[in-house]
C-alpha cells in the first residue's frame, strides 16, 4: 500500500521537483509544509472538497507557502489520498 501511495503522490523535495505535470497540482500540507503532487482529479472528491473548505477558511486566498495549503496532519492527507486512490 505505502509503494502505491508513493507512485501516485510524489512528495517534491529537489529543485526539478518543483515541476507539476500536467493534470497535478502541488499542495502543502502539515506544520512543516511538506509538497505533495496529487491529481487535479481529487478536487471532485466531496472529502477532498471539506478539505478545501478548511483552508478557505482558515487561509482565505492568502496562503503562507504561495501555494494550496492544507490544513491537516500529513498523517491524516496520505490516509484521504490513499483512499481516494482506491476509488
Amino acid at each position: 500500500m505505502g509503494f502505491r501511495i508513493l507512485g501516485i503522490i510524489r512528495q517534491s523535495s529537489t529543485r526539478k521537483g518543483l515541476e507539476v505535470p500536467k493534470g497535478h497540482l502541488a499542495v502543502y500540507v502539515g506544520d512543516k509544509m511538506r509538497r505533495f503532487v496529487i491529481p487535479v482529479s481529487f478536487l471532485n472528491q466531496p472529502s477532498f472538497q471539506q478539505l478545501l473548505s478548511q483552508a478557505e477558511e482558515q487561509f482565505g486566498f492568502d496562503h503562507p507557502t504561495g501555494g494550496l495549503t492544507i490544513p491537516c496532519r500529513e498523517d491524516e492527507f496520505l490516509n484521504l489520498t490513499s483512499r481516494l486512490n482506491e476509488l
